[in-house]
């Protein structure tokens, strides 16, 4: 069967009265007035069309369809006498000759009703996906990253940048998450790694005399879901620059990602060059975050000196610090959720107290502060009626609680929140190294290629945790899009650095053989990033969670339960590969 239309379902118009046409598409609804007279939807992936059956031959012929088969009709184009100036195809109507089923639904219910289908839970429009991308308002997302991804490749592409791909079965590389390992079938007891990134690979296209290099580049990490992060699979903007310095990256992202989103963006207005550059420190003591949502415009305090020995238990010998919230007039019942809503998010309590209009402190912690009650208002440099949030902990776990009450706050309080924009900034100066949360050890910050500032003198007579890096992230209304550094190209300064983590010159070299080979041989100084591209959508289109803008997600537990992966195989597949699996009762749980 040749099958063809003339024209797609938001393509006739009122000056195609009078002409005979096919069209294709989904059974979308149908109104029946009588057994001869009904008003059909048809849906494609354009849009819609309302096909007037009028006859007891045709109406027959859509007895028993249901809905959401497919349907080829040809028949003549007349204008509408009840035009709807909802549509672009409102003023038209089709009178049918001829419809022939290509494809029939053979459900009489749908899992749910196809423009509807955001309102369904999760785990059902994922088993069912492909009825979900038939709702208009889902699709258009996948349509928007489309002319995104391609925006994107043609503003590199002007740029000078060489669209190169990497492979995708490498090797395993400790990059800070899990690796999702391959079986090889040719080498007995041996894995492949899908990559967590290009990293390596476009360094050594640095080293091979390619001078900018980018693509959109699928990455692969086994790690948990999070509202803004898929689980197993993602893709970057991946980017590289040969002879190249922090500021030439700088420049590069700052011209091609603003117009982006100032085109596509649910908001159109987007940060200009030069953005916002604050430094690791600055960023945590300021904001409580090393990626600040700049829309808001709450700013953390130190009220170590004035609050820490006022008799509060939680604050005794801890660094407190404090936000200043003007024209706050939330109730008891909104503060107490606010507390506990930032609980929940930390893990960590939170406390509070006013400056009243006559003046007098109030509520929450207020009567352990009234004998100090001046030095409390000259150190916040309060006005009545002042709202002070406050956190107390260790200097990074205050931080970091007072960084997600400023959040909090900023998301009830809309006169201390920008709406209505993208707010970008650089995040500078990361520590090279910290202390492991779970080792106790010594451990790179952030990518241990990233070149020392200050070189093999910074790394032979500073600190560790004094030392930076040329590191950097980028940052839009609080989301992170992106790492990324100077890297670290010299053979003699990347085994000192590792050798600070207790790993030696062969270690580096048993784990990074191609670079370090390479390296040697003569490689220029480099620096890339690469901007998260679901992330990027998911901004761009205003959508909370990350699966919206991805064609196929998986769950939060990392399965595609429409596809039923992961899955069992057969033993001559494990065979195949040398594989014998051996699951103990609790792992099976």
């Amino acid at each position: 069967m040749v099958q063809s239309r003339t024209h797609n379902c938001n393509q006739l118009r009122l000056s195609d009265a009078g002409q005979k046409v096919t069209i294709v598409g989904w059974y979308d609804n149908m109104r029946k007035v009588s057994k001869n007279l009904g008003f059909l939807i048809l849906r494609d992936f354009y849009g819609v069309t309302q096909v007037v059956v009028e006859t007891e031959e045709m109406m027959a012929k859509l007895n028993g369809v249901n809905n959401e088969s497919t349907l080829s009709i040809t028949g003549t184009v007349r204008e509408r006498s009840s035009k709807n100036t909802a549509l672009p195809t409102g003023e038209i109507e089709v009178v049918p000759e001829e419809i022939e089923i290509l494809g029939k639904c053979i459900y009489n219910e749908l899992p749910f009703e196809i423009n509807r289908s955001k309102e369904a839970d999760e785990a059902t429009r994922l088993k069912y996906r492909y009825l979900d991308l038939r709702n208009p308002e889902v699709k258009s997302k996948i349509v928007l990253r489309s002319k995104i991804v391609a925006e994107i490749r043609k503003s590199m592409t002007e740029h000078d940048f060489l669209e190169i791909t990497t492979p995708i079965l490498t090797c395993s590389s400790p990059e800070g998450a899990r690796d999702y390992l391959v079986p090889s079938r040719n080498h007995p007891g041996k894995f492949y790694a899908l990559p967590q990134a290009p990293q390596q690979f476009k360094q050594l296209l640095m080293t091979s005399g390619f001078d900018r290099y980018f693509q959109v580049a699928p990455c692969f990490r086994d790690e948990d879901a999070r509202a803004d992060r898929s689980p197993g699979e993602f893709y970057q903007l991946d980017m590289e620059m040969a002879f190249a310095s922090q500021e030439d990256v700088f420049a590069v992202i700052e011209d091609v990602l603003p117009p982006i989103f100032a085109k596509y963006g649910k908001y159109q207005t987007a940060s200009t060059a030069p953005f916002a550059r604050i430094a690791y420190k600055e960023a945590m003591d300021k904001y409580g975050s090393d990626k600040p949502d700049l829309r808001i415009d709450l700013v953390l305090q130190d009220a170590t000196a004035c609050m820490a020995d006022c008799g509060f238990g939680p604050f005794e010998g801890q660094t407190v610090k404090a936000i200043v919230v003007d024209k706050f007039n939330g109730t008891r019942k909104v503060i107490d959720k606010l507390c506990a809503d930032v609980e929940v998010q930390c893990g960590h309590k939170v406390f509070w107290f006013r400056l009243d209009e006559n003046g007098e402190l109030v509520g929450g912690i207020s009567k352990f502060l009234q004998e100090r009650k001046q030095q409390v208002i000259d150190a916040l440099g309060l006005k009545n009626g002042d709202f002070v949030g406050l956190s107390a902990g260790k200097l990074l776990e205050a931080q970091k609680t007072a960084g997600v009450l400023r959040r909090f706050l900023g998301a009830i309080c809309p006169e201390h929140m920008k709406t209505e924009c993208y707010e970008f900034c650089w995040i500078v100066d990361f520590p090279m190294y910290e202390i492991g949360e779970e080792s106790g050890e010594l451990e790179f910050c952030h990518n241990p290629f990233s070149m020392p500032q200050g070189g093999m003198d910074a790394l032979l007579n500073q600190e560790p945790l004094d030392i930076l890096a040329y590191q950097y992230d980028l940052v839009c209304n609080g989301v992170e899009l992106s790492s990324g550094a100077v890297r670290n190209h010299n053979p003699e300064i990347m085994v000192k650095a590792f050798e600070m983590v207790g790993l030696g010159e062969e270690d580096v070299k048993a784990k990074f053989p191609a670079m370090y080979n390479a390296f040697c041989y003569g490689a220029p100084p480099h620096a890339g990033i690469a901007p998260g591209v679901d992330r990027m959508v998911m901004l761009i289109a205003g959508e909370e969670s990350i699966r919206e803008i991805i064609p196929f997600p998986m769950n939060k537990t990392a399965q595609d339960v429409m596809m039923g992966a992961p899955s069992t195989v057969d033993e001559k597949q494990l065979k195949d590969v040398h594989i014998k699996i051996d699951i103990t009762e609790k792992d099976a749980e």
